[in-house]
């Protein structure tokens, strides 16, 4: 059986060079082969950032580096890149033939370190995992080899909260999602370290990371490992809320957990939610009229080509908020098998009267295969990528973009998190639905 997929909708483990340019003033440096950096940016990357794309310092490890081993190339490419790039901290990933060779970058990396250079590593070999598993590793690499060493003083501080919630650019709204959950975390009354994008303050927040009240993980599975390794190492406790909270209901179950495992004034917490769902119905009940008359329009039913978090967090508001059915559910961030009866769980109760049937699937070829031997025939909406569009263009279904890659779309800090998240997911699905009248 071919190992291949048609479609890919992820990368390989080294895709976590994206992760490390989300994060100000970082700059990854591969020691890898040539093009692997130019690959991994044209699926997964919108933009270059600060020091992503064309340039990343790469080893472009050659035939000579697989006889004679690579750490010569590697510390000739250190060298040359802490002379012309201004950067806080330089982050050192392994690609394939590095690791397959045996080369020691740790040691490599630790006599730069010795110098007083800010400096870590982390193994991601393509082979070994996906972009979403080597987030976590590439986290708890800076964590362990920066963050914890460099603690800035003072201790736990009451309040302060790290956010573990999506993987840059892996999630093509995350700069969007992560500014909208710091928003109504501070909102509560937390101060959130929201650790990448431009809502971070760098890497003075991770430095501050050992010394939070406790850690919030949004999202299905990633960053679970992140927390417990936190948990483990310096005794941080955290919380886990399983899904992208998008729209009225999410968002308030979502404070509401916070607020209380945190151990805020009740009062205070419901004064902000209260303020922000009146906000958010009020433009609801301002549509109401339209939405109502418009109903035979929708789409009755909507099929997630997703990763976890995003296909349960968008079950759930189209479901319950906006009354739209779920067919079948694709899952597609190769979910490892410990976390997927949570998962189905969630898919099981969408609400008191609903469930969805939840299908883990890699291969896009085949889930556009099964989509289309559905046999029904009524209005669909896809919540998809760019893979999708020549499939929703033959069902006469709508498209909404939600995962990589997403040519066809562009993305400044937009989100679908939270309050105003779910607002903008009602303008974005009916632009598309009244873009098909004429």
């Amino acid at each position: 059986m071919s190992g291949s997929i048609e479609q890919p909708r992820f990368s390989c483990a080294l895709g976590a060079q994206q992760s490390v340019v989300a994060i100000r003033r970082s700059v990854p440096v591969l020691h890898s082969g040539p093009g692997c950096a130019n690959k991994i940016e044209r699926l997964i990357g919108q933009g270059e950032g600060y020091a992503g794309g064309s340039t990343i310092p790469c080893t472009n490890a050659s035939e000579k580096e697989v006889v004679f081993g690579g750490e010569t190339r590697l510390r000739e490419v250190l060298d040359g890149a802490f002379k012309v790039i201004d950067a806080d901290l330089f982050v050192v990933l392994t690609g394939c033939t590095s690791d397959i060779v045996g080369d020691d970058v740790g040691s490599v990396v630790k006599d730069y370190r010795k110098r007083g250079l800010p400096i870590v590593f982390a193994e991601t070999g393509g082979f070994k995992s996906n972009n979403y598993v080597s987030h976590e590793v590439v986290v708890n690499a800076i964590i362990d080899q920066y963050a914890i060493p460099n603690r800035a003083p003072g201790g736990v501080k009451q309040g302060l909260v790290n956010v573990f919630a999506t993987v840059p650019y892996q999630d093509p709204y995350w700069q969007g999602n992560l500014a909208e959950l710091k928003r109504i975390l501070t909102g509560i009354g937390f101060t959130v370290n929201i650790l990448f994008g431009p809502e971070s303050e760098g890497l003075s927040e991770w430095r501050e990371i050992p010394n939070a009240q406790f850690n919030i993980v949004v999202g299905a599975w990633v960053g679970l490992r992140v927390a417990k390794h936190l948990e483990e190492t310096v005794g941080t406790p955290y919380l886990h809320f399983p899904y992208l909270p998008v729209g009225g209901i999410a968002s308030t179950e979502f404070l509401r957990a916070a607020g209380a495992f945190g151990g805020l004034p009740k009062q205070q917490v419901e004064a902000f939610v209260a303020d922000e769902e009146r906000k958010f119905y009020t433009h609801i009940e301002r549509m109401a009229d339209f939405i109502l008359e418009f109903r035979y329009g929708l789409p009755r039913r909507f099929y997630s080509i997703l990763d976890a978090s995003y296909a349960i967090g968008f079950s759930k508001y189209l479901l319950n908020e906006l009354g739209i059915l779920p067919a079948r559910q694709y899952v597609i961030d190769d979910t490892p098998p410990a976390h997927r009866k949570a998962i189905e769980e969630q898919f099981a109760h969408l609400s008191d009267r609903r469930s969805a049937e939840v299908v883990f699937e890699t291969d896009g070829g085949r889930i556009s295969r099964e989509i289309r031997q559905d046999g029904n025939s009524s209005r669909a909406l896809i919540l998809g990528s760019g893979w999708d569009r020549d499939l929703a263009s033959d069902l006469h279904a709508d498209l909404l973009i939600l995962s990589v890659p997403v040519q066809y779309r562009l993305i400044l800090n937009c989100g679908y998190a939270g309050y105003r998240g779910g607002l903008r997911a009602i303008e974005d699905i009916y632009d598309r639905v009244l873009n098909t009248y004429r």
